[in-house]
């Protein structure tokens, strides 16, 4: 298996972000402030278990729900907010934009908002053209990116190589992206409590966007 990827996978090139000017790839903390997030979800197999380890190291995160997830899982919804985690709109059909006309990209976005009330937003895959950001600016106050992606998803990984991914190239004000995903779990479960006492011995804190 591979231990982990190339460091161009994880940080995305500055070209990325030229791209989609006014997304937040990063917070310029002048603090050991780290901003954890987890997409795909609320999945019964895996969230519940992925607050359970947030709550161990007393850390908080941000997820970024599939509205048809929080649709057959509203009550692992609710414990999120019930617990002091933030959420944000990730389509409701995990939708990949360079696969869809704007029109129907946006009605899937609008769905999800229907079931996950918020004013922050992630584009799946990270998929988005430059003529979607004028409309999205009107419906979020902030589209979200990322600084560092875990990769937790890659089944070509270990555990200890997503482990690796995140506590390499994390810093201060870094946005780092796992999935809380039934196809993320077998690394997640055992990277994740790695990686937060890592930031709790390096003091670390972990705040909502």
């Amino acid at each position: 298996m591979v231990f982990y990827r190339d460091s161009w996978e994880i940080q995305p090139p500055k070209c990325f972000r030229v791209l989609y000017p006014g997304a937040i790839w990063r917070l310029p903390d002048k603090e050991k402030t780290v901003y954890l997030t987890f997409d795909d979800g609320p999945a019964k197999e895996v969230t519940p278990a992925v607050i359970d380890i947030l709550n161990e190291f007393n850390a908080k995160a941000t997820f970024f729900c599939v509205g048809n997830n929080v649709k057959k899982n509203p009550l692992i919804y609710q414990r999120l907010v019930k617990e002091g985690m933030k959420t944000g709109n990730h389509t409701f059909s995990h939708t990949k934009a360079f696969d869809n006309t704007v029109q129907k990209y946006l009605k899937d976005v609008d769905k999800c908002s229907y079931y996950v009330e918020s004013d922050l937003f992630r584009p799946p895959h990270g998929q988005l053209y430059p003529w979607h950001l004028p409309a999205l600016k009107k419906r979020f106050k902030n589209i979200i990116m990322w600084d560092v992606l875990s990769k937790d998803y890659d089944n070509k990984l270990t555990a200890d190589g997503v482990a690796h991914n995140v506590i390499k190239n994390v810093r201060e004000g870094s946005i780092v992206v796992f999935h809380d995903s039934v196809k993320a779990w077998p690394r997640l479960k055992e990277a994740l409590p790695k990686i937060l006492k890592y930031l709790t011995d390096n003091n670390y804190k972990t705040e909502l966007l």
